[in-house]
């Protein structure tokens, strides 16, 4: 196989986790491929964390399609980790470590979706697609120039709280304590 190969299996595996029958008939190849090309910067050091999950996205995608860490490392892992990495490493780790509940299934794309909505890119279909406007939506994500209430970024809330000056992983708990609350679980 071609590090090529991996690359483009990789691409699908990551799209397959988090876009199915249940969340959409219409395919989001561009929007993921932006997502893919696009490094996850970050400003808050606790944010390196969400960083690492995504690049430990790659091993993972190696251990369940029985790929060396090896080959994986040469291949996958000689890159920073991208914002479609971070986000899907996030969503798994919202539904597997906070949010796992066997009666309602895997909702790791439920997670995911409700970020692609919060930044404002839920309905960039391939035949929507515009790269300046994802460019630019990406880059207010980036440098934290959403709402306070972190519309436009990966999580909106009405808490009072700034979460421009937030780390993600407690944005992501923010969220999830309010649709609880909502009983939008």
């Amino acid at each position: 196989m071609t590090r090529d190969e991996l690359i483009d299996q990789y691409f699908d595996w990551m799209y397959q986790l988090v876009v199915d029958d249940r969340y959409s008939n219409k395919s989001y190849r561009k929007l993921f491929a932006r997502l893919y090309d696009t490094e996850f910067t970050y400003t808050i050091p606790m944010d390196g964390n969400r960083a690492e999950d995504g690049i430990d996205l790659r091993y993972r995608f190696g251990r369940e399609q029985l790929y060396s860490d090896a080959m994986v490392a040469s291949c996958l892992d000689d890159r920073p980790c991208s914002i479609l990495e971070m986000m899907i490493a996030l969503a798994i780790r919202c539904e597997e470590h906070i949010m796992d509940d066997p009666d309602a299934g895997d909702r790791t794309g439920q997670w995911f979706w409700s970020m692609l909505v919060s930044l404002g890119l839920g309905s960039m279909d391939d035949r929507k697609f515009e790269r300046y406007f994802v460019d630019q939506t990406l880059e207010r994500f980036l440098e934290r120039g959403y709402g306070r209430n972190g519309e436009g970024g990966l999580f909106t809330v009405d808490n009072g709280r700034d979460m421009r000056n937030t780390e993600i992983w407690y944005q992501m708990n923010y969220y999830l304590r309010e649709i609880i609350r909502e009983g939008g679980i």
